[in-house]
């Protein structure tokens, strides 16, 4: 009896310390959601603000917190961080990964589809192909973008330019005279064009832009056969490589994208630049030293006008505590994204950027195209949903032997000969013709 009565005391006892701890504790801290977006790390305009803007509303909103991770400047080492980020127990829950990671990162994202039936279908089908997986997609589109040239419009104004060089051989001769004068004129440090020439995945964007603009085919071919050592891609690749120390700067084989945008909108000492754009872009310019007298057009072409498709998309950890939540985040920016776009709809496009002959994806530029203007390039895919696993080391191969050109320390015929063995043993895919393309002729 005694032993029960002891019992019922030490329960009573413990009831009571629950109920006196439970009227003092605290409330549960909200959810935090950590997010790893390369493209906001090293975005140092006023965009950067505004999607930090984004996700203070997105948190007062939900309740739900939001931190932005930082992110290595280099695709090559966003790429790494991210596959081992993954491969974590406690893994940040939200990424944005480029488009063409898709297939070196499926096993570690959660298959979006029955969550973005609807999104999905309002996406372009090509964008949404490049990160879809077996039929799993481990994206959703979010920013895509594709290669331009920008381009000093008051200095083509003062030489007497009334349109930007459409063709590889006018922006020659534009970038050599605008260098020259302004020269002379005392800008000792000026350049006629300048791009991103370092050996990672930005040259195998301008590369594959240069080779595929003069019918040299896209590394990879649809019918999985190595287009890369044919006479028009070693043709492209040793004309850039005359670029350098004539119209280009020796340095420009070490310049990642960053450098080459603080060298053409930061220092406003060259006359070209090869970027990126988006309708997010069109819609929000970016603040630069040249405000106000930049232009953006297509890529130059040589037989076809093409520019690379790039841009990111916004994937979830297979491993997140919170992918609820972090569903909820993604939808929040889709929604976001998409009221900028609508609010753009019918509205003219913000002044002080000339836009000319731009790429014919950009939805906010083509509600503007002035009567007559001409049509715009085309885009070329990067081959990673055809090499699967296998597109970094193909990425590599293909950046490694375009510098090796550039810095002159092989002839092209060399590297392109070289490299299609390399990527015949990578991929194990035969060597081939490049395949008849559907790119927009040059006019």
């Amino acid at each position: 009896m005694l032993k029960t009565r002891r019992n019922v005391i030490a329960g009573l006892g413990s009831i009571l310390l629950d109920c006196a701890s439970g009227c003092h504790r605290a409330k549960p801290e909200p959810v935090t959601i950590m997010f790893m977006d390369p493209e906001w790390s090293h975005d140092r305009s006023q965009r950067s603000f505004l999607s930090e803007g984004v996700l203070r509303q997105f948190e007062k909103e939900t309740g739900i917190k939001v931190k932005h991770l930082p992110a290595p400047e280099t695709s090559d080492g966003q790429l790494k961080l991210i596959q081992e980020l993954l491969a974590e127990k406690d893994t940040p829950d939200v990424f944005g990964i480029d488009i063409v990671w898709s297939g070196l990162l499926d096993d570690g994202l959660l298959d979006l589809k029955p969550f973005f039936s609807a999104e999905l279908s309002a996406a372009g089908p090509d964008v949404v192909e490049s990160v879809t997986v077996q039929s799993r997609v481990i994206a959703i589109p979010y920013r895509p973008h594709v290669g331009v040239l920008l381009y000093r419009n008051d200095l083509l104004t003062k030489y007497g330019y009334h349109v930007p060089p459409q063709t590889w051989s006018e922006l020659e001769k534009m970038a050599f005279r605008i260098q020259e004068g302004e020269r002379a004129a005392g800008e000792k440090g000026f350049w006629g064009f300048v791009w991103p020439g370092a050996a990672d995945e930005g040259l195998t964007c301008l590369a594959l832009e240069w080779q595929a603009s003069e019918g040299g085919g896209r590394i990879i071919e649809a019918n999985r056969t190595i287009s890369v050592n044919n006479e028009n891609a070693i043709r492209a690749w040793q004309r850039a490589a005359r670029w350098i120390g004539w119209i280009s700067p020796p340095s420009v084989t070490a310049y990642e994208e960053w450098d080459s945008i603080n060298h053409f909108g930061n220092s406003g000492k060259a006359a070209f630049g090869r970027g990126w754009t988006s309708d997010y872009f069109l819609t929000n310019p970016a603040k630069s030293m040249i405000d106000g007298e930049m232009g953006v057009t297509s890529v130059p072409s040589g037989s076809l006008a093409v520019g690379t498709l790039g841009g990111f998309g916004l994937g979830i950890s297979k491993r997140s505590k919170h992918q609820r939540e972090a569903i909820a985040l993604v939808k929040f920016l889709l929604h976001k994204k998409s009221e900028l776009e609508a609010a753009s709809t019918g509205a003219e496009l913000p002044t002080g950027t000339a836009l000319y002959r731009l790429p014919t994806v950009l939805k906010a530029y083509s509600r503007s195209i002035p009567a007559g203007q001409p049509v715009g390039e085309s885009i070329v895919s990067r081959p990673s949903m055809v090499v699967g696993r296998n597109y970094d080391d193909v990425s590599r191969a293909y950046a490694q032997a375009v510098h090796s050109v550039l810095t002159r320390k092989k002839s092209a015929p060399e590297a392109a000969a070289e490299l299609e063995t390399e990527l015949e043993r990578i991929t194990g895919f035969p060597k081939g013709l490049p395949e008849a393309t559907e790119y927009i002729p040059r006019k």
